[in-house]
């Protein structure tokens, strides 16, 4: 019988005595990097399976690192929960970054996620989200490790976040102990994911103050947030982001630099345009500074009989009756042209989408352009 991806992954995970399974809407690959970096880093040999390139084991002879083969006695695996393939995970310690809408209705959401976390020996948890929160009052107590943003109750909490050009400085506590903490990734939603990852490893027994010195060696995830390059002061980046909370999350660290951003954002399929078409629109106008433009190509589209009613226009549309700027054109490379027109020194172009292998070529191929003006 043949064996889907899933099955097999699933019945090695389980087959390990420990495992770590990391799941939520957003936040999973860089999570489960992080752990896979302090592992390695710490000596643990771990065995990781992940949804993205992690740098620090890319190289020459491994351009594809989204995984690293270890040890056979610790498993580190991304969990996914758009397939409902969640359902077979049962994992030592299970990470819940944070659930929101994204793959399936929010009923079926909680089921998979509770399910997930109730089978776990330990369950790692965000206070910040509301429906994680709702998981952790539920586990019986010493179950649950918790994390969160400012919120002193959490066994893990962040303070005092600074950005800095390249990363992220804040203060952690963690009971009565205190740690400077120095992220070489940017953005608040990283210090969250650190804090998911220094919880999955404190379940396993690595001491916080080694998994801190480790997490700052750690170099990101491929298309999270990537600086392609700069050229005339025009910075190019590479961004993964395909639903309203990776967007906001991406945006939100960018405005906490200068500059204009040039948004091209090329949505993934039609059906989440319309599951999601106020939440795209909210989101945009919510965090789009008013000299920022947005561009819009037509959603990837693979055939067959997707309901195409609601496309980059109607959110581009949307985008404008707000007061901001947004241009929906008829394909990628009229966005690449008007982007090409309109960049001026000191704007941060941004190349946003996934399910598209070619967006990478696409943002260095705007670099160049760029620099042959």
């Amino acid at each position: 019988a043949i064996k889907t991806r899933p099955e097999l992954l699933s019945e090695l995970f389980n087959a390990a005595p420990t495992s770590i399974g990391v799941a939520g809407t957003s936040g999973k690959s860089t999570i489960t990097g992080m752990i896979a970096w302090i592992l390695h880093q710490t000596g643990r040999d771990p065995t990781v399976m992940n949804g993205a390139v992690m740098k620090n084991f890319a190289d020459a002879d491994h351009p594809f690192a989204s995984a690293l083969i270890g040890g056979s006695d610790l498993f580190v695996s991304e969990v996914d929960e758009s397939d409902g393939s969640i359902a077979r995970y049962v994992p030592t310690v299970a990470v819940v970054s944070n659930i929101s809408l994204d793959h399936k209705l929010m009923e079926e959401l909680r089921d998979l996620f509770g399910g997930f976390v109730q089978r776990a020996a330990t369950a790692v948890l965000n206070l910040d989200n509301p429906e994680t929160a709702a998981l952790a009052q539920e586990l019986a107590p010493g179950k649950a490790i918790t994390f969160a943003l400012g919120e002193e109750a959490a066994d893990l909490s962040a303070h005092d976040l600074q950005p800095q050009p390249t990363g992220m400085r804040f203060r952690l506590i963690e009971g009565w102990s205190e740690f400077d903490v120095t992220l070489n990734v940017p953005g608040a939603h990283n210090v969250a994911n650190a804090l998911a990852a220094l919880g999955a490893v404190k379940a396993l027994g690595v001491s916080t103050a080694e998994a801190v010195k480790a997490l700052e060696s750690f170099a990101g995830i491929r298309r999270r947030m990537e600086v392609v390059g700069t050229v005339n002061a025009v910075t190019v980046i590479d961004d993964f982001a395909h639903n309203p909370d990776k967007i906001a999350a991406t945006l939100k660290t960018l405005h906490a630099f200068d500059g204009r951003l040039l948004i091209l954002f090329q949505p993934h399929g039609f059906g989440p345009l319309k599951l999601m078409r106020r939440e795209f629109i909210d989101g945009f106008v919510g965090l789009m500074r008013e000299d920022d433009v947005l561009l819009m190509p037509e959603p990837v589209y693979y055939g067959g009989t997707t309901d195409r009613s609601v496309g980059s226009e109607a959110i581009a549309e949307g985008v404008r009756e707000a007061g901001r700027q947004a241009e929906a054109l008829p394909d990628r490379a009229a966005c690449g042209d008007r982007i090409v027109e309109m960049a001026r020194p000191g704007d941060r172009v941004l190349v946003m989408g996934a399910r598209d292998d070619t967006l990478s070529s696409f943002a260095a191929d705007l670099l160049e352009r760029l620099g042959a003006r």
